[in-house]
């Protein structure tokens, strides 16, 4: 008999009438490393949500049963007594406290009231040995980077005596080395004894990772697989409750003349005066082309398009933007936006959208001069646009008045792109456009891709996942330090020549 660490049973949250879990059912076995998945949307942070009591005893119906015994937690610390631990997609750091502050915040080592802080470091440094980050416990969460940051919450965690550690996308803003360091590193804690939930769209991590998998769809659970059920295909169907048997749309591309071109570029960072970067000599896109940027973290890609995009990053910037052989001008956003560019954030949440306004807001607010007349929105043109771009998009909303925070990801990032379009660009920047959506709503997203590109748009697409880059791509620059270490036709590339690449010192080479 299955020895259970966690039975959730018939478990039913509302929220407004709306039924996000409909008599969900959970079994998790003690050790092993159980994925969830679903697309957005389907419950599975609700779910997780329930279980750390970030949604209270009273506020859903059903039962959780840990380690034997019936739990009604009313809070986040009622789970975390338990030992169950939850990371969020979104890392709940504070920038500007250490590493040792931020592990032990909410936790303090206090004798008589006061913090103790030789012990305070002494267990950090323990802590960090064991989730293999190799910093000191006095640096700023603000100085290390993105992959650190989800060591430092691991370790977090570890500081609270988890028994039950689930993590929420823990891979989305990760390289591919940092993802296989990170479930390397939950393999080991299976060694210790310690039971795993993950939540991933990155569904090859899944079916490498998992011990078994349970699927939920619209709410209510699917089928949950054993180790030899599982593979991508089978997670797929039970997702989307359809075959997916194209991951890319079909590509027909019809490629014109060169319609943007950088030239001589040169971004210094905006604190230290360090090249950004270094020098690249020529970028360009012609219409109806889909060009991609691949990188590892910190080649410089982000910063690239954002110095490009009205030099909304860096500093001491130099070089030649040119449209239609014409040189111009893109030294602030508004400028660049007249010139018909645009940029999508790699962050949704922290830059593309106001989490606090609705679909209408979010949709209208990089385009008010098209629905103003003398300065005044007019209202009734402002709800036209945000509906036909709703339809448009197939955005799910109750309405283009529901708050985009109350949205599921991928449904947020189809509002960004509405805000974009909106703007009528004809280059447009995308920086990690999938990022933390699962596939169905990925197809979706590639499809409105092909179709701006279609239209005669030119298509920079930025991506840690080179499949997505191989698959919706016609060329494909890499980057390295700040530089362009080679340029690759579609028909050419392979994840091993991109990679070789991407890792390489110099100049550009023609592949």
């Amino acid at each position: 008999m299955a020895d259970y660490i966690l039975e959730m049973k018939n478990i039913i949250k509302e929220f407004s009438g709306v039924r996000a879990l409909d008599n969900v059912n959970l079994q998790i076995e003690r050790g092993e490393i159980h994925g969830l998945c679903g697309e957005n949307g389907a419950g599975k942070s609700t779910l997780m949500n329930v279980l750390s009591g970030l949604y209270p005893y009273g506020t859903y119906d059903g039962d959780i049963i840990y380690n034997g015994d019936t739990c009604q937690f009313k809070n986040l610390r009622d789970s975390e007594d338990k030992g169950i631990v939850i990371i969020h997609q979104e890392l709940a750091l504070s920038p500007y406290l250490s590493v040792k502050e931020n592990i032990f915040l909410g936790n303090e080592q206090a004798k008589h009231g006061v913090i103790d802080w030789d012990i305070t470091e002494k267990k950090t440094v323990n802590l960090l040995k064991t989730v293999g980050l190799h910093v000191s416990p006095n640096t700023l969460v603000s100085q290390i980077g993105v992959g650190q940051q989800q060591l430092v919450e691991i370790a977090k965690a570890f500081s609270r005596s988890v028994k039950l550690l689930i993590l929420d996308e823990p891979t989305a803003a990760l390289n591919e080395e940092e993802s296989a360091n990170l479930l390397d590193l939950i393999r080991e804690f299976k060694k210790q004894g310690i039971t795993s939930i993950i939540i991933s769209h990155k569904l090859n991590e899944i079916v490498n990772v998992a011990d078994r998998i349970t699927i939920i769809r619209d709410g209510r659970t699917i089928e949950t697989l054993n180790q030899g059920e599982i593979s991508e295909d089978r997670i797929i169907r039970g997702m989307v409750g359809r075959e997916l048997t194209n991951r890319f749309p079909d590509h027909h591309p019809n490629i014109g003349e060169i319609h943007f071109e950088v030239k001589d570029w040169v971004v210094h960072h905006p604190i230290d005066s360090s090249k950004v970067v270094d020098q690249i000599d020529e970028m360009n896109i012609r219409k109806g082309e889909i060009v991609g940027i691949a990188g590892l973290m910190g080649a410089g890609r982000t910063e690239f398009a954002m110095s490009v995009f009205g030099h909304s990053y860096g500093s001491n910037i130099s070089g030649h933007v040119y449209k239609d052989g014409q040189e111009i001008s893109v030294k602030d956003v508004a400028t660049a936006i007249d010139n018909g560019l645009a940029y999508v954030s790699e962050d949704r949440k922290a830059v593309g959208l106001n989490l606090l306004m609705d679909i209408r807001e979010n949709t209208s607010i990089a385009s008010l001069n098209k629905i103003s007349h003398h300065g005044i929105i007019d209202k009734d043109e402002e709800i036209r646009s945000a509906e036909k771009f709703r339809d448009k998009m197939s955005t799910k909303a109750s309405s283009i008045n529901q708050n985009v925070g109350s949205l599921s990801g991928g449904n947020q990032q189809k509002v960004v792109l509405s805000k974009w379009l909106m703007t009528e660009p004809d280059i447009l920047f995308l920086d990690e456009p999938t990022r933390g959506i699962d596939v169905g709503a990925k197809y979706e997203i590639y499809t409105l891709i092909e179709e701006m590109a279609a239209s005669g748009k030119s298509i920079c697409i930025i991506s840690s996942e080179l499949p997505e880059i191989i698959g919706m791509c016609d060329r494909i620059y890499t980057m390295n330090n700040g530089r362009f270490t080679g340029e690759v036709l579609r028909k050419d590339a392979t994840q091993e020549r991109l990679m070789s690449l991407m890792t390489m010192e110099g100049k550009r080479v023609l592949a």
